[in-house]
């Protein structure tokens, strides 16, 4: 069964002020939508038709890079989507925030690892928040569409927070200031679907 392109739990425009409907449409729409349609146009036919997608990436052959590349888009842009909301922003709780103070120290020491993680990202890539079994924190940046959850790319433990640090991402409105789309992305975060992952993976 061929992969969908999800639809967005929002609206283009509402994330605004903070990412800009432009950027969304065409970034959804466009970029999401070419990772879906060749993700199934390399698996159709393989073996790895029919399987869902954590299956077919945490067991991934990495020398296979058109499902190396289409795969690792299609998941961590669904994940992208998920961990934002036009409700977002504020601080974690619960479970969550405890195990952030027991892995960083404090929310702050954690954001401030996660910025730089994205910001030295060389080139295409992303910025991750991974949870261990157990529940233990940690931070990684993968290069282009690798995700934390294919085998040998050094993150481990399961994404919980995805930043995406592709020029698409952020060029239309920063232009070459990444650094002030990573600090605008805390505004956006969806706790909510954060906890619920981290509970999941740990």
């Amino acid at each position: 069964m061929a992969f969908k392109l999800p639809d967005l739990p929002y609206s283009f425009d509402a994330l605004e002020p903070h990412l800009d409907a432009r950027t969304m449409e065409i970034h959804h729409d466009r970029h999401h939508a070419g990772y879906t349609n060749n993700l199934n146009a390399a698996i159709e036919g393989t073996d790895l038709d029919g399987k869902s997608i954590e299956d077919i990436l945490s067991s991934l052959d990495m020398a296979n890079t058109a499902v190396r590349n289409n795969g690792g888009g299609f998941y961590n842009h669904d994940l992208f989507w998920k961990v934002m909301s036009p409700n977002g922003g504020g601080n974690p709780s619960g479970s969550l925030a405890d195990a952030i103070n027991a892995s960083f120290g404090t929310f702050d020491s954690m954001k401030e690892t996660f910025n730089k993680a994205a910001a030295t990202r060389f080139g295409s890539g992303w910025a991750w928040l991974c949870v261990h079994k157990g529940g233990k924190l940690d931070i990684c940046s993968t290069a282009n569409q690798d995700t934390p959850i294919m085998p040998g790319i050094g993150c481990g433990g399961t994404p919980i927070l995805g930043l995406d640090v592709w020029e698409h991402a952020y060029y239309l409105k920063f232009q070459n200031k990444r650094p002030e789309y990573i600090s605008v992305f805390w505004n956006v975060v969806n706790w909510e679907e954060v906890s619920k992952r981290f509970d999941q993976g740990k």
